[in-house]
């Protein structure tokens, strides 16, 4: 990706770990710019994102192995201050001469370590406290020039300086919420030894955005695809204000949205945006392409496929035009072009997939440097609706991934009346703000019933919330069970063809949010 942020950066080097996102969301989170480059990044790399430090994220892999990733890069020939997480902690005592031992057990979870609170990590942080560990392998000796700056029961190092080259390793993940002082930890890293300035915030953003934006664009003219959700709403209205009349936005209902959507969507960007916004209606069009297909993957394409060709059409009726605009995230584009560490392609449902090689107007995806809640964020600065700005994420291909199988039209219309009583009850008793997405699913199962006196058998339908920050990782929301009982019941005797509601208690990972 094209470097964007003219400033400085705390690059961190991705090993695969499922917290790699969340270290770079804490960063931002204290207005210093944080970037994920892959293990594999060489040295021009890291230099052009003008790093003012370095940090080794943890990792999956096991270093005693052969075959575990090691750097490319000679990190310490850069000067700059090196953080090691887990991994990237063990990685670097490696690679400065130390031994590593398997434990004979995993230390995963909650662990009290004693810090030396005279030290630059733990400055200001309690000498006894709690952190989360997750690893199998750990160090046997300490590197020459380090001093062991915290410990635990299980591990002896769990944390390392070396202040004359300003190197540090901790063993356990400051970057989670369970580690009781983790944002202190990142904090020192960040202010006292690397010497950031904070200077990432949304108004920086959003300037240096415009700015760009109109300097790509010059005089030619945009069409911009909008879904109603948040990212696409508030990447509309930035495409907006920097080039105004020039942008052309498409809003496609493609029979797979919620109740109502179509409209509320139609007034909601009408009073957001200084240009027209253009309606089509194409629900015949998809669910006709969509018709019998059953693998989600296959779907997700068509779909898709399918907006590609709308916009297509519209760019011909309506242009010409020379770009595209998109509100891809950067978590979007970690999980579906897989370009940041060694992991697997995780879906391929965001924006980013499915677009042509021989498109005919160029990407510009404004917003793709952003975690959702920074969106969030700027979506305020720009002054949008709060009932627009709080909206739940929503996937791309829509209800279609919330459909398991083949799609119908009268599933969909059954999806619709279960979703809608599940969102309007969670408004309802003020729990819709307190939850990340909620969602209902309908399972391509039916189960027997009884009604009155009759016996039914009848489709069953998934309740789906989930608490999180940015997406990247998510837990099931603990809904009041009165909650559940009332919009369960409200469900079966509203819904004609549901008689069965189920909640879905898994967390990501190992699931993940969207059941396709």
């Amino acid at each position: 990706m094209m470097r964007e942020w003219e400033g400085e950066s705390i690059v961190i080097l991705d090993f695969g770990s499922q917290y790699t996102q969340l270290i770079a969301r804490r960063i931002r989170a204290d207005e210093v710019f944080s970037v994920i480059l892959p293990h594999s990044a060489g040295i021009e790399e890291i230099l052009a994102e003008k790093p003012k430090g370095l940090i080794l994220s943890g990792g999956p892999a096991d270093l005693t192995e052969e075959n575990a990733p090691r750097l490319k890069a000679d990190i310490f020939s850069l000067g700059i201050p090196v953080l090691g997480i887990c991994y990237g902690m063990q990685l670097i005592s490696q690679m400065k001469g130390a031994e590593l031992e398997k434990t004979g057990h995993r230390e995963f979870g909650h662990t009290k370590i004693e810090a030396n609170t005279g030290t630059a990590l733990f400055r200001g942080t309690p000498a006894e406290q709690k952190v989360w560990m997750s690893h199998g392998v750990r160090l046997k000796s300490m590197p020459e020039g380090f001093v062991t700056t915290a410990s635990s029961p299980g591990c002896p190092i769990a944390a390392m300086n070396n202040d004359a080259e300003k190197i540090y390793g901790l063993q356990f993940h400051p970057e989670v919420f369970h580690t009781e002082n983790g944002i202190e930890i990142l904090q020192n890293f960040l202010f006292e030894v690397c010497g950031c300035e904070k200077v990432w915030s949304s108004k920086s953003f959003v300037d240096l955005e415009v700015s760009r934006i109109r300097k790509k664009v010059g005089d030619a003219r945009v069409l911009c695809a909008v879904s109603g959700g948040v990212d696409s709403s508030v990447m509309a209205a930035l495409v907006d204000r920097a080039i105004g009349k020039q942008l052309v936005p498409v809003f496609v209902d493609n029979g797979l949205l919620r109740e109502n959507e179509a409209e509320e969507v139609q007034e909601i960007l009408a009073g957001c945006l200084m240009t027209d916004l253009v309606f089509v209606d194409a629900t015949d069009e998809f669910l006709e392409k969509l018709e019998g297909v059953t693998d989600p993957e296959k779907k997700r394409k068509i779909i898709g496929k399918t907006f590609i060709d709308v916009f297509e059409r519209e760019s011909e009726k309506r242009g010409p035009f020379a770009f595209l605009a998109q509100g891809t995230l950067y978590p979007d584009v970690i999980e579906s072009r897989s370009t940041v560490g060694p992991s697997d392609m995780i879906k391929s449902h965001h924006n980013v997939g499915g677009l042509p090689e021989d498109m005919s107007f160029e990407l510009i995806e404004p917003l793709s440097l952003l975690f959702k809640d920074e969106v969030r964020e700027v979506g305020r600065f720009l002054e949008l609706p709060a009932i627009q700005i709080e909206r739940h994420p929503f996937p791309g291909p829509g209800l279609a991934v919330r459909v398991p199988g083949a799609i119908t039209r009268n599933d969909l219309d059954l999806l619709r009346k279960v979703d809608k009583i599940f969102i309007d009850g969670l408004k309802r008793y003020g729990l819709y703000n307190e939850v990340w997405q909620a969602f209902a699913v309908l399972l391509p199962v039916r189960s027997v019933g009884v009604m009155g006196d009759e016996r039914t058998y009848q489709k069953a339908a998934t309740l789906r919330a989930v608490t999180s920050t940015d997406g990247m990782t998510a837990d099931w929301a603990r809904l009041p069970y009165d909650f559940l009982q009332d919009i369960s019941n409200e469900i079966i005797n509203r819904v004609d063809g549901v008689n069965r509601v189920v909640y879905d208690i898994s967390s990501k990972p190992p699931s993940t949010i969207e059941w396709e």
